[in-house]
């Protein structure tokens, strides 16, 4: 593979990924179309092994180690839900594999990475560099660091969800208009946009944030990457990077149509919708594509055919029992 990922390598991926993921379902809700004020179809994820389509880009890189670097194990950093998809995969291939995660990762991916048998270390995000931990441990075990968005075959893992829905989508022969997605270092989007645009290559693809953090939104208006001031928090624990990956904007800049955003608030309404409404459980910053279709819809997708990208459910129990309580 190249530099860049291709929709060949994308289509690869999702072949080699057969058996190994689950292809996760599409749905549709009247109520929440009236809300958004389009037609929409809600791709899974959040239904998906480790419950986020991360486990896609990390079974996809393992899959490329010879048995000598499966011998040494690997190495990630991440906030939670690229930790369980790098562990579960390590798990699946008898790797060793060490975490590194913020010291206030939710509680519920910390024990999913634990149950796969990853060892992890934690680190303040306020005074520790993750990227230099992981960096260090890297060189000290001999292992394959696995990075959690700029790497071509993370990509392409990811883009086999792209492959999926638009498969589905040509089976159920509705073309989609629009499709907005969660956008964080931007591995998802950008494969995404590799996959689905195999089957239909005129679909705008939009980014969806929280406004606290919007880098991609503020990218693609300015041309050029924008990062995020340090410190900045949302709820979206899953999403927070500091700016698009260059492999990612490398990728995104020509072929994202814009940004959404949305506050925290409406990101939690969003989550209570898909309960009451798809019976879904979804954390935040895999309800950010859904508030933004709800509550920030571009006026090009208002009526359309728009599809939904529900990246995950790994949501901690206590955040989520206060959040419907309010």
């Amino acid at each position: 593979m190249g530099a860049l990922p291709t929709s060949e390598d994308v289509l690869d991926a999702a072949r080699r990924l057969h058996g190994h993921v689950l292809r996760t379902p599409v749905l549709r809700n009247d109520a929440l179309d009236e809300v958004a004020g389009a037609k929409l179809w809600f791709k899974c994820e959040n239904l998906q092994v480790t419950g986020s389509f991360k486990i896609r880009g990390a079974t996809n890189r393992l899959l490329q180690l010879s048995p000598e670097e499966r011998k040494n194990g690997v190495v990630a950093f991440s906030s939670g839900n690229h930790a369980q998809g790098v562990a579960r995969a390590a798990k699946n291939f008898r790797m060793p594999a060490l975490i590194v995660m913020p010291s206030d990762a939710p509680a519920i991916k910390v024990e999913g990475v634990r149950r796969d048998g990853a060892e992890i270390r934690l680190y303040d995000r306020d005074s520790e560099s993750r990227e230099e931990i992981a960096a260090e441990e890297t060189k000290k075990r001999g292992a394959t660091l696995v990075p959690s968005f700029d790497d071509p075959y993370i990509i392409a893992g990811q883009g086999s969800a792209g492959v999926e829905f638009g498969q589905q989508m040509r089976d159920a022969n509705t073309p989609l208009d629009h499709i907005i997605c969660c956008a964080g270092g931007g591995g998802l989007i950008t494969g995404l946009a590799l996959g689905y645009r195999h089957f239909d290559p005129d679909v705008a693809i939009w980014t969806a944030e929280p406004e606290a953090h919007d880098d991609w939104r503020r990218s693609l208006a300015a041309d050029r990457i924008e990062v995020n001031a340090p410190g900045t928090r949302s709820i979206c624990d899953a999403i927070l990077t500091p700016s698009p990956g260059d492999l990612t904007w490398a990728l995104g800049r020509d072929s994202l149509a814009g940004g959404c955003a949305v506050g925290d608030n409406q990101i939690e309404e969003a989550m209570r919708l898909a309960f009451r409404h798809l019976k879904l459980v979804v954390e935040p910053g895999g309800a950010a594509a859904l508030a933004c279709a709800l509550f920030d819809l571009p006026e090009a997708a208002k009526g359309k055919s728009v599809g939904v990208v529900l990246s995950g459910g790994n949501v901690d129990p206590a955040q989520y029992a206060r959040i419907f309580a309010g």
